[in-house]
């Protein structure tokens, strides 16, 4: 072989195999796990929030980003397991979603790989954060503090049917805040001069049960406490209710939407979208400690007047005064 063509030979091969030499040397993109008690069904819109969150922060699943998913379909007793098989994929971050048990079965699994959570319940009540302008540790996130309004929303229930003078609460007792729930709704429901009647419920089966029970002593109305449970049955819950014509209020919009009647909450899906962007930082290389955990600065009064003429009632001017939302 001629020197110049073996030299033009060299050349075309190297130059080959640049494009290959490039795309080993690209890094890895990183890693991060998404934990949740329920189904993607569920979460389908906040999910969409989470990842707006991840991309104002720079990250795209696919492109920079790679995520697994662990959905523990309303089985918590899966979630260490779930959170445990995430540590063996090497990832860089776990976001605990909307289930305090998901965050708690997280921070059990490990005590330095960040985790952000998007929930309802007090962080530090939990044990959680140390507190929240300082969370310490390997911890933040958002948090709702939807176990908190409680009171609130027994109020608002009072002001739409004053004639209720018992109203039954739907709790799921193998929550973690469900102990400080209905002690919050105790306290408010004996203020308020009213009988409280907290009901058990941890599948469907006994979500049935509940509304054949409340039909069948009268109680003239109900909520629901925060739950990931309940939120996974919205539908159910709404049809439910509808069947017997039982006025309730709900700690997400989603039932409102799905045709329930009044809700009281923060906005859930920015909570998810915040984050995300907080899952962003941390891959850049901020402390999750050292992030205060986000609250919100709102929260929106949403009334549904077509479920209230479906159940007879007129909603009072004063509480369609305070409506951020009125479904008509």
């Amino acid at each position: 072989m001629r020197r110049r063509e073996f030299i033009t030979l060299i050349g075309c091969g190297v130059a080959a195999a640049r494009p290959l030499l490039a795309r080993a040397q690209q890094p890895a993109s990183p890693v991060i796990g998404i934990l949740n008690s329920q189904t993607l069904g569920t979460y389908a819109e906040r999910m969409a929030a989470l990842h707006r969150g991840l991309k104002e922060g720079g990250f795209v699943e696919g492109a920079n980003l790679a995520v697994e998913y662990r959905w523990a379909e309303g089985h918590d007793d899966r979630l260490p397991a779930l959170a445990t098989d995430l540590l063996h994929r090497r990832v860089k971050v776990i976001t605990g979603l909307d289930s305090t048990a998901a965050v708690l079965a997280a921070k059990a699994a490990t005590a330095t790989i960040p985790i952000v959570f998007a929930i309802g319940g007090d962080p530090v009540r939990n044990r959680l954060v140390d507190s929240l302008n300082h969370p310490g540790g390997n911890i933040t996130g958002f948090s709702s503090m939807g176990n908190e309004l409680g009171a609130k929303r027994l109020g608002l229930l009072h002001d739409l049917v004053p004639q209720a003078s018992t109203v039954a609460a739907l709790v799921n007792p193998a929550n973690p805040n469900a102990e400080s729930d209905v002690k919050g709704l105790q306290d408010a429901a004996g203020s308020l001069g009213l009988t409280l009647k907290v009901f058990p419920v941890r599948n469907d089966i006994e979500i049935d049960a509940f509304f054949a029970a409340v039909a069948s002593e009268r109680i003239a109305a109900f909520l629901t406490a925060p739950d990931s449970l309940f939120l996974g049955r919205s539908q159910q819950i709404v049809a439910l209710a509808a069947h017997h014509s039982i006025p309730g209020i709900y700690e997400s919009r989603n039932y409102v939407d799905a045709g329930g009647l009044i809700s009281y909450a923060a906005d859930g899906a920015d909570g998810w979208r915040q984050a995300g962007i907080y899952v962003s930082r941390v891959l850049k290389g901020e402390k999750a400690g050292d992030l205060p955990v986000i609250q919100p600065t709102r929260f929106a009064l949403v009334i549904n007047l077509r479920t209230a003429k479906a159940l007879g009632l007129t909603v009072p001017p004063n509480l369609l005064a305070l409506a951020d939302e009125v479904i008509e």
